[in-house]
């Protein structure tokens, strides 16, 4: 049987991932080029992922350790948001469990039952936030002696390292890469990409063409046309200053976002030194003025001239045009407030092959199954992301006073009006984000429901409290007896000794 010629055009963490996977499940049936150019830089801001990628690692058959050590990586049990509400405030989207369900009655109604004195208070049912709060991290998948689950992680880690680690991964399992830059890109009679043209005159031709070229979405829609859709008008940030500095005592399990003047700034701690940066909106503060706001920020001495990135809010209308697929940067630009960037190249990647198609088979059907999946869940991020800005209570600033007074898109204001009323949270079965997660945005930002579920009543007074105690006093025991994060990656994936 005849080898598919899949060509991917540019290389980063989009292009290397799906690079690996292809090589790792689809070898026998593909043959795959790389094409990508040492002039052209990536983004490279993606250092923060969520708990999804370790299973991306384990189809690839990755060791964790090795992975962590290769990429300076650090563990990631949740992200702090601060100031989102109001000024001062702050709460922990926290990764896992808090506290547990019973029967057919969610935790937090049973919670709200006993109408808690401050919201904090929900996170002492959260073995991730306490473990966070206290810098502590250990590989724990149950809490032994009970039916609750143990730390739910993800990781912090260095994007160029991670693609410079699938690459090797990928040349090894037959994937050729070639330096160049695309010159000409030619077009078959019925529109499909044929071949790319480089600059020094090679041709490189394929049946089935994937675009990480990042921004510039070089095939996807300077090739192919394939259309914008703007999400602006709910998430009016647009810029991005990035910038390294140096590494910081204790090393949080956790991301830092911090709402700002106009924007917020990121921190993310890794092995060997820390990433930062500030995501504004041009409209509210000009491009000199956010630079200086996030050195004025930095914990640390930076370690390089900060970086601008110039970037649209939206997605393409359609990510798999004709013989194209766009992974990663290239299909769409979602802001990084929920670590999403890495795992919705994951999600391209596992959704291209379910449904990659045969070298001479039709592939309309595909096509479209694909473009809907990624339509939908493009939209359920984008509405996780809206849902931050839209409950600040951060005063009159042009930003904060827009994204809390704008119209929602339908599918975010169904789901504030349930919870609002009755605490009730409606998630799609396939949703990336769970019930609990949007719990802790909702109640971090001082979103209270009205009522609570009449099975919350279940129990008596007495009662509540007694397995509202026991589960505060097991989560407490057994975050205080973690190691240190700190010792445990020494001990786990200490970073080389190397450049």
């Amino acid at each position: 049987m005849q080898r598919q010629q899949v060509v991917i055009l540019g290389g980063g963490s989009a292009g290397w991932m799906t690079a690996a996977m292809l090589a790792r499940v689809l070898g026998s049936a593909v043959t795959v080029t790389l094409v990508e150019s040492e002039q052209i830089g990536t983004v490279g801001v993606g250092e923060a992922s969520i708990p999804p990628l370790a299973l991306f690692n384990q189809a690839l058959g990755i060791d964790e350790a090795e992975f962590m050590a290769a990429t300076a990586a650090t563990f990631k049990l949740g992200i702090q948001f601060e100031h989102w509400g109001q000024q001062g405030d702050r709460y922990l989207h926290a990764f896992g469990a808090i506290g547990r369900d019973l029967g057919l009655t969610p935790f937090h109604h049973l919670w709200l039952q006993q109408q808690p004195d401050e919201v904090a208070d929900l996170w002492q049912y959260s073995l991730n936030a306490q473990a966070a709060e206290q810098h502590r991290f250990a590989r724990l998948e149950r809490i032994d002696g009970t039916p609750l689950a143990g730390l739910t992680h993800a990781y912090h880690f260095d994007a160029g390292r991670y693609a410079a680690f699938l690459r090797q991964y990928a040349e090894q399992r037959g994937v050729v890469r070639i330096e160049g830059r695309v010159e000409q890109v030619e077009q078959a009679a019925n529109g499909d990409i044929q071949t790319l043209q480089l600059a020094d005159g090679r041709r490189i031709e394929g049946q089935l063409f994937i675009d990480c070229s990042g921004l510039a979405a070089r095939l996807i829609e300077q090739t192919l046309g394939s259309g914008f859709e703007d999400w602006s008008h709910w998430l009016p940030c647009d810029r991005a200053w990035a910038v390294p500095s140096a590494n910081t005592d204790p090393l949080r399990p956790y991301t830092r976002a911090i709402a700002r003047e106009a924007g917020w700034q990121w921190q993310i701690p890794l092995q060997h030194r820390t990433g930062n940066g500030l995501v504004f909106a041009s409209r509210f503060l000009d491009e000199e003025t956010a630079r200086q706001q996030l050195l004025a920020n930095l914990d640390s001495e930076p370690l390089a001239e900060p970086r601008l990135i110039r970037f649209r809010v939206g997605r393409r209308r359609q990510q798999w045009h004709r013989n194209c697929i766009a992974i990663g940067l290239s299909s769409g630009f979602l802001e990084p407030l929920e670590s999403t960037s890495i795992h919705l190249i994951q999600s391209a990647i596992m959704r291209l092959v379910k449904l990659f198609p045969s070298a001479e088979g039709e592939m309309d059907a595909l096509r479209d199954s694909f473009n809907r999946e990624s339509q939908r869940e493009f939209e359920q991020v984008r509405d996780f992301i809206i849902l931050h800005y839209h409950l600040n209570q951060r005063g009159d600033a042009p930003l904060w006073r827009h994204t809390r007074t704008m119209a929602l898109p339908e599918s975010l204001a169904d789901k504030l009006a349930l919870f609002r009323e009755s605490g009730r949270l409606l998630r799609q079965q396939d949703e990336l984000f769970t019930e609990v997660a949007w719990l802790q945005v909702m109640l971090g930002q001082g979103l209270m429901p009205k009522s609570v579920h009449p099975l919350a009543q279940s129990l008596s007074p007495a009662q509540l409290q007694e397995f509202l105690l026991n589960l505060r006093t097991i989560i407490g025991h057994t975050a205080g007896r973690l190691p240190s994060h700190q010792d445990f990656l020494a001990h786990y994936c200490p970073m080389p000794n190397t450049p």
